[in-house]
């Protein structure tokens, strides 16, 4: 069977029924073109099959790797136009630091370059971050009980962004200089975002230099001693693109899901008074509101590495898969006839009852970090407090998107 091309909207990305819901009916896999490119790819939703792509061998990440025929080779690829948007404008000598990204490996390669930050990302250095969580949080908070805020700008993009510099090992004199470049480089205006990369990459090199003549117990000590004690440790610039993984997928995602996540309990107030009225209920919320909003609605690209059959579909070598991670996570078949709705007091079996931290080889590293700020910022804004509102219309809310995406708040004005 032959299906036409759909050319989504990030409107329809981010929606629920009835978009998805055509899709995942759908005998086949669609071919559709995700917002912003040109490459058309065959677009999982369905829970199952999201799951059954995300451990599957013959799914990869790295193209390069797959024996294109010729007739297809020239094709597009949406990973590359995808890498052509993030690195426009930027000095290519520097590129490489964060055009190595785990999510485009596959195998032992990936394996090697994970493991030194799986060891080095403990339980422990995770639990020992909540007090200074809790701590940063309080501190934001304060400064916008009189006059309100932007709950984007003001506090989630400042709390995720001091939870990498304590987590990587800033030092104390250089943190707003490089809180200022991390801002920059990940959320800002793209006017200085050349200068940012520079900075961060240079100042990456020295704390790595500093570290290995004197460690201490951040990440970048644990990182360094590993690379140090192992044959197929990580080099110095495998070493500053952790650095760059951490401020990619550390920074904007978890700002973007405590805004959309605060968002949606203000959409719903009926649930937010339950979660003030019932404490207890916190960890179910945090599990929840990550499987409702799934920040990352789609997932990186995957290409298959022969020819063959997966979900229904004949894919050819090469073929490009997209992940519809959001689509998964509202699938009635997995969560029932509610599937989209917000319920707190959602129960979950085994796992983390979402996909919204990936699955499989490529699962999040940071999601226990993850959920520890979520608990700590769902009690700060709803537990200990009944008032949370918007400052504007829910009508007045402006959003915007990248490449590929849905679209996301670009702020939440908010009265505490």
């Amino acid at each position: 069977m032959t299906t036409n091309t759909v050319h989504l909207t990030p409107e329809q990305i981010h929606a629920t029924a009835p978009g998805y819901a055509g899709l995942r009916a759908l005998p086949e896999l669609p071919r559709v073109v995700l917002p912003g490119l040109r490459t058309p790819v065959r677009l999982v939703t369905r829970h199952e099959d999201v799951k059954a792509a995300l451990t599957e061998p013959r799914l990869v990440r790295d193209r390069g790797s797959v024996a294109v025929p010729e007739e297809t080779a020239d094709g597009g690829d949406p990973q590359d136009e995808l890498m052509e948007a993030a690195s426009a404008g930027l000095p290519a000598e520097y590129v490489k630091y964060f055009a190595g990204h785990l999510s485009l490996f596959d195998g032992e390669e990936h394996a090697r370059r994970r493991a030194p930050l799986t060891r080095a990302f403990t339980a422990r250095r995770i639990a020992a971050l909540r007090a200074f969580v809790e701590r940063s949080a309080d501190e934001l908070l304060a400064a916008g009980e009189r006059d309100g805020m932007d709950l984007l700008g003001d506090f989630a993009y400042p709390l995720s962004t001091q939870v990498i510099c304590e987590l990587v090992g800033v030092d104390a004199r250089d943190r707003d200089q490089m809180c200022a470049w991390m801002r920059d480089f990940a959320y800002g205006d793209g006017s200085r975002t050349a200068e940012a990369l520079v900075g961060i990459v240079e100042y990456c090199k020295g704390l790595i230099a500093r570290r290995r003549a004197e460690p201490t117990e951040d990440l970048i000590s644990a990182l360094v001693q590993g690379a140090a004690d192992r044959a197929d440790g990580l080099s110095d610039d495998e070493l500053v693109g952790i650095v760059f993984l951490l401020v990619n997928t550390g920074i904007t995602p978890p700002a973007l899901f405590l805004a959309h996540g605060a968002l949606a309990l203000l959409d719903h107030p009926e649930q937010a008074a339950r979660l003030h009225a019932e404490p207890e209920l916190l960890q179910r919320a945090v599990p929840e509101l990550l499987r409702y909003v799934t920040l990352v609605r789609i997932g990186a690209t995957l290409y298959a590495a022969e020819d063959f059959v997966f979900a229904g579909t004949a894919l050819r070598a090469g073929e490009a898969v997209g992940i519809a991670l959001l689509a998964a996570d509202l699938d009635p078949e997995e969560y029932g006839e509610d599937a989209e709705r917000l319920d707190i007091g959602r129960e979950f079996g085994r796992g983390d009852g979402h996909l919204a931290f990936g699955h499989g080889a490529h699962y999040c590293i940071g999601a226990a970090l993850g959920r520890l700020v979520t608990s700590v910022v769902l009690d700060r804004l709803f537990v200990r407090r009944a008032g949370l509102r918007l400052a504007v219309g829910r009508d007045e809310l402006e959003f915007g998107h990248w490449p590929a995406d849905g679209f996301h708040l670009k702020s939440l004005p908010v009265r505490l």
